[in-house]
């Protein structure tokens, strides 16, 4: 077995998709077994804090809108959606990743149409949805996020919205540890390098991106959409899960997700 090792370089949108394409159909079955109860087979959560769309509503009424859910995973989101009366389709990078959507969909009777696409390349016609979401999907693991935006916004109708959810960028300046050590600051958030996986050959195997808020809010201008809103959601104190590194104790202290919410401008 090749050994594996990390670094911070600048990489493309291509390689990093390359890279999670594959990293993502080879943890979705630990991913979906170790987050499945935290997730729900029909449940839309927002991110590791727990922020449910149910009391959050910041896609509002969904009833009879066509909704895109981008960087589906398995369906979750999309599925509870259904139960909302809307109309949504999932798109997800990774195969296997949908392969536990049509599991899931054979579980609950509930099916979501899903397509294998990325957020760059989106197989749909121009203005075909109302609405569009993403929670943690996609979004976090692109490097060419103008392109992302703008091909999202091709695919809404004129004042239809996006709402999606990314790590928070102050996050890249602490180590990814969920206990006190992880709370010191050992890296700029002005360093604009990818935290790059890479195996025995010096192939990517995992790319984490990242980008500032000052980033976001130009991509999103650049894109044709206006932002509209901007929540940092704090950690529940009911909330005692430990993902990765989110958790309690940094939760109390620092922001872990950025929820964007933007509009396409009705001229564009």
């Amino acid at each position: 077995m090749g050994s594996s090792s990390a670094e911070f370089r600048h990489t493309s949108d291509a390689e990093a998709q390359r890279a999670n394409r594959g990293d993502w159909d080879r943890e979705a079955d630990s991913y979906q077994l170790d987050h499945a109860d935290f997730l729900r087979d029909v449940g839309f959560v927002w991110s590791p804090e727990g922020l449910d769309e149910a009391d959050a509503q910041l896609l509002g009424d969904v009833a009879g809108r066509r909704v895109l859910d981008i960087g589906c995973g398995a369906g979750q989101c999309a599925r509870w959606l259904t139960t909302r009366g809307a109309e949504p389709v999932g798109v997800d990078i990774s195969v296997r990743q949908l392969q536990h959507s049509r599991r899931i969909d054979l579980d609950t009777g509930l099916r979501v149409p899903v397509a294998a696409a990325s957020v760059t390349a989106l197989p749909f016609p121009d203005a075909s949805f109302d609405l569009a979401c993403s929670a943690f999907g996609a979004l976090p693991f692109v490097v060419d996020i103008a392109a992302a935006l703008a091909e999202t916004r091709r695919i809404l109708r004129p004042g239809g919205r996006f709402v999606f959810s990314v790590v928070h960028p102050a996050r890249r300046m602490f180590a990814d540890d969920p206990t006190e050590h992880g709370t010191t600051i050992i890296r700029s958030y002005f360093d604009r390098t990818s935290y790059v996986e890479v195996d025995a050959d010096g192939t990517a195997t995992y790319v984490e991106p990242h980008h500032t808020v000052g980033d976001w809010v130009a991509a999103i201008n650049r894109a044709g959409l206006e932002l509209v809103g901007l929540l940092e959601p704090p950690w529940p104190t009911s909330n005692t899960e430990v993902w990765g590194g989110w958790g309690p104790i940094r939760g109390a202290l620092l922001p872990g997700t950025a929820i964007f919410s933007v509009r396409r401008r009705r001229d564009l």
